[in-house]
């Protein structure tokens, strides 16, 4: 493990490659799983504002599920999470002429009509986050069939998982934050590469 702060993270967030790549994953964070993305209390009203801001873009399904369901499930004890349809889909997903599902909060945002770009677990996938105490535990959460494309294509073009998520984590963290990080992430891979010779 390594420390920035008060954040405990995994040694893989900083040795692993990883870039995501729709074309071939066609988003399958968003579809796959067996639960709705983890979210804390104060995005939920966010995620509130945003059904019914993009509501008449979302699958009829989807639409049906959050008005059935509710929008988030869970409390403060066991936490919450964003609701998904019967295949596990989140009820936030569109989905492309290419089969590519995107997120319809993010897209909203890219063309600036959402001021927010997507829940915070999102945007940092595929490190999950948990709080003990006063630390906060960041993990690299790979899953064969979600992330496999990703590492291949950063192997492939020398883009570590770290640097691809500067925006999330920063976002997060903040960009001193950021810095700091990266001077342990480049430690921790100097070490490793001393340890393979």
């Amino acid at each position: 493990m390594i420390r920035v702060q008060n954040v405990i993270l995994s040694e893989d967030i900083a040795t692993a490659k990883f870039a995501c790549n729709l074309s071939r994953c066609k988003g399958a964070c968003c579809v796959i799983g067996d639960a709705g993305a983890p979210v804390s209390k104060n995005e939920v009203p966010v995620l509130h504002k945003a059904f019914r801001e993009l509501k008449d873009e979302l699958d009829p399904e989807a639409v049906e599920v959050a008005e059935r369901d509710g929008v988030v499930l869970g409390d403060s004890k066991s936490g919450y999470e964003i609701s998904c349809i019967d295949s596990g889909e989140c009820i936030f997903v569109q989905k492309g002429q290419n089969g590519v599902a995107t997120c319809a909060i993010q897209s909203a945002y890219y063309e600036g009509r959402f001021s927010w770009e997507k829940p915070i677990s999102c945007h940092l996938y595929p490190i999950r986050l948990k709080q003990i105490g006063e630390f906060e535990y960041a993990n690299f959460e790979y899953i064969p069939e979600l992330c496999s494309a990703a590492c291949q294509r950063g192997e492939s073009e020398g883009i570590y998982l770290a640097e691809f998520l500067e925006g999330s984590l920063t976002r997060r963290y903040g960009e001193e934050w950021y810095r700091e990080f990266l001077d342990v992430c480049r430690k921790e891979r100097e070490q490793k590469t001393k340890a393979q010779l």
